[in-house]
C-alpha cells in the first residue's frame, strides 16, 4: 500500500520551484503525493513579488490562512514534507487538528516563533549558516529531532546533495521491512 505524502512549498511557491521536480521524481514511486503551493494556500497575490513582500504577507496572517485551507483540504492522516514557510503552515494546521503521521521540514525558520509543541514524528533540517534557524534552547524545549547540515545556508533544499539526502531519509521510512521474531 502506498503511503501519502503531502508536500508544502517554500514561500515562493511554484514560481521559483524548479527544484521541487527533483523531489517529486525521487519520491513519486513510493508515495502518493499531493503538492501545495504555499502562496496559493495563503491567498497571496502581489504585484511586486519581492522576498520581503512575500515574507510580510505570510507573517501578517498568510500562515494562518494557509493552515486553515490545508485543514479544509486534508482529512486523511498523512506524512508531510515542507520547505520554508510550508513548515510553519503544516505546524499551525497540526496544532489545529490536521491528521498528521509525520512532519519533515527543511529550512522552516518561522518555526522558531512557535511556542506549542507538536507530538508527532518530527524532523527539522537547517543549514549551519541559516541565520534564522531556531536556537538550541528552542529545539530542546520543543523536543524535536533536528539536523544541522554543515556548510549550507537557508536555500540548502535546492541543492542536489540535500535533495538526495532528504529523499533517502523519507524513502527509508517506506522501504524499511519490519521483521517479527
Amino acid at each position: 500500500m502506498t503511503k501519502r505524502l503531502v508536500i508544502l512549498s517554500d514561500m515562493w511557491g511554484s514560481k521559483k520551484g524548479l527544484w521541487i521536480t527533483s523531489y517529486l521524481g525521487y519520491l513519486q514511486q513510493y508515495y502518493d503525493i499531493t503538492f501545495y503551493d504555499s502562496q496559493q494556500l495563503a491567498n497571496i497575490h502581489l504585484s511586486v513579488d519581492s522576498g520581503e513582500n512575500i515574507a510580510k504577507e505570510f507573517d501578517c496572517g498568510g500562515i494562518n490562512v494557509a493552515a486553515t485551507h490545508l485543514l479544509k483540504s486534508e482529512k486523511e492522516p498523512s506524512n508531510y514534507l515542507a520547505f520554508g514557510a510550508g513548515g510553519a503552515i503544516a505546524w499551525k494546521a497540526a496544532l489545529n487538528g490536521l491528521p498528521m503521521k509525520s512532519l519533515y521540514t527543511v529550512s522552516s525558520t518561522r518555526l522558531r516563533l512557535e511556542s506549542q509543541q507538536l507530538h508527532n514524528d518530527i524532523k527539522l533540517v537547517y543549514g549551519e549558516h541559516d541565520k534564522f534557524k531556531p536556537s538550541q534552547l528552542w529545539i530542546e524545549q520543543m523536543g524535536v529531532t533536528t539536523e544541522i547540515i554543515k556548510n549550507f545556508g537557508h536555500d540548502l533544499y535546492t541543492d542536489e546533495k540535500i535533495i538526495i539526502k532528504v529523499c533517502q531519509d523519507l524513502l527509508a521510512k517506506v522501504t524499511q521491512k519490519k521483521y517479527v521474531a
